[in-house]
């Protein structure tokens, strides 16, 4: 096989995860967000939402724009399959109270097993190291740099407004 097609190939089949994992979950935190609401949930400060979904589609955008045709970096592709696990272990904690919105239900407390209890806000550190992370397995530290900034922007609007959320709850 010729290097620059594996190469391709190698870098199609990694955006290809990449975006298929997020097509999956989807649908996953639609049915949760509606169930939740069903249940009485109320969901907080939906107007940054928009924001979040910019930046995710920007992000894979760039990677698919600049890394479809880049040389894989192992050790970074090793850190991301870690994030991975690590991505299992957090949306399992959650289980049907994971969703992509702030929807908090009536005399309900925050997740605090699993992961929850060691760090606050453990899904949003998973998501500040793979958009960290992703790009570098393609070699694009530029993108890294640039998504993991706006990222950064994103979720200090997104955490501030969970946790009044949470807050309002007592």
């Amino acid at each position: 096989m010729d290097i620059n097609l594996a190469i391709n190939l190698w870098a199609c089949l990694f955006l290809a995860y990449v975006i298929l994992e997020r097509l999956i979950e989807l649908p996953i935190a639609t049915r949760n967000t509606k169930r939740l609401k069903a249940q009485g949930g109320v969901e907080h400060s939906p107007g940054h939402y928009p924001l979040i979904v910019a930046v995710h589609t920007g992000w894979i955008l760039a990677m698919v724009w600049f890394g479809h045709d880049t040389y894989p970096f192992v050790f970074w592709l090793v850190v991301y399959a870690v994030l991975q696990i690590l991505r299992v272990y957090i949306l399992g904690t959650l289980g049907k109270r994971w969703t992509t919105r702030i929807i908090v239900l009536p005399n309900e407390t925050k997740v605090t097993k699993g992961p929850f209890a060691l760090v606050p806000h453990p899904n949003y550190l998973l998501v500040i190291a793979e958009i960290m992370v992703a790009p570098l397995v393609l070699g694009l530290w530029e993108v890294a740099a640039i998504f993991g900034a706006l990222n950064a922007a994103v979720l200090v609007i997104r955490i501030s407004a969970e946790e009044r959320a949470w807050a309002s709850q007592n």
